[in-house]
């Protein structure tokens, strides 16, 4: 069974400028959130204490794996300070919260879908497969699996789907941080095995210097060829515009991570993942 949370919001006024002149000025509503909302609240209640959050990331990049995390965490703590979607914090504060969650969750794990599982399958069938991977890896069986976006019908697990779910449970944001750190970490390994195209700046998503990196030298094994016709991506080369919107979005998502603020578990997961990414889905990750 899988059901789907829409967001919402208490609708409130902003307040109105006194100097202004009520006629003419529109009052705005401004939907705004609990931090955290009351979701992850109302499963434990219905369905048991132990949720299971969890999320994806590199589903855009046109190199390397898609990475899923899954993280239980206690239900009667409250929330770790700083914790929010990972595309909101930075490196640093990404990398420190990791520590944490890691320190107090109840369990998680990680899973990954390969590059050759995302071109036979597709991206979207191969960040499932992640999921699923994550999730069969926890040491501790969840009650019920809260994850963000919309339900999965071939993620063979009953699970909420929450929309903006890394934003608005802090299930799913914990597992969004582990998840981003851990792929942010391995890019930046295979970049020094290739460094011709700048992994450990971009992550695999499509840059300038990215692109430049694909017409001199070519794909590597590490390159989704679905994604990766390179005669598309050098005329979009030519749209500076387009290319620096893209590159600026890459960026500000991507920390180049310094290993020396990641602790040795962060790594060796990191180093797993690519292991069992060179090695094929038959060995156990």
């Amino acid at each position: 069974m899988q059901d789907e949370v829409e967001p919402g919001g208490t609708p409130e006024s902003t307040p109105e400028d006194p100097t202004q002149n009520p006629k003419s000025v529109p009052r705005r509503r401004v939907y705004k959130w609990a931090r955290w909302t009351t979701i992850e609240r109302d499963l434990r209640r219905e369905k048991g204490p132990l949720l299971a959050g969890v999320d994806e990331v590199g589903r855009g990049p046109i190199a390397g794996p898609v990475v899923a995390c899954a993280v239980i965490m206690p239900p009667e703590t409250r929330a770790i300070a700083g914790v929010d979607d990972s595309k909101r914090l930075t490196h640093v504060q990404r990398v420190r919260l990791a520590a944490k969650i890691r320190e107090r969750a109840v369990a998680f794990a990680l899973g990954a879908a390969s590059v050759r599982e995302i071109d036979r399958i597709n991206i979207y069938q191969a960040s499932v497969l992640a999921m699923r991977r994550a999730l069969g890896r926890l040491k501790v069986t969840p009650d019920h699996v809260v994850i963000d976006g919309r339900a999965m019908r071939t993620l063979p697990i009953p699970h909420t789907a929450v929309v903006h779910g890394d934003a608005r449970c802090f299930s799913i944001a914990c597992a969004s941080i582990l998840a981003k750190v851990t792929r942010d970490l391995l890019m930046t390994r295979l970049g020094q095995r290739y460094p011709h195209y700048i992994w450990g700046d971009n992550a695999g998503y499509t840059t300038r210097a990215h692109v430049a990196g694909l017409a001199s030298y070519g794909i590597t094994p590490h390159h989704r060829k679905s994604f990766c016709r390179i005669s598309d991506l050098l005329l979009e080369l030519e749209h500076l515009s387009e290319m620096e919107e893209n590159e600026q979005r890459a960026l500000h998502d991507v920390g180049v991570p310094d290993e020396d603020g990641l602790d040795d578990d962060m790594i060796a997961d990191a180093d797993l993942v690519i292991e069992y990414l060179e090695e094929g889905p038959g060995r156990e990750l």
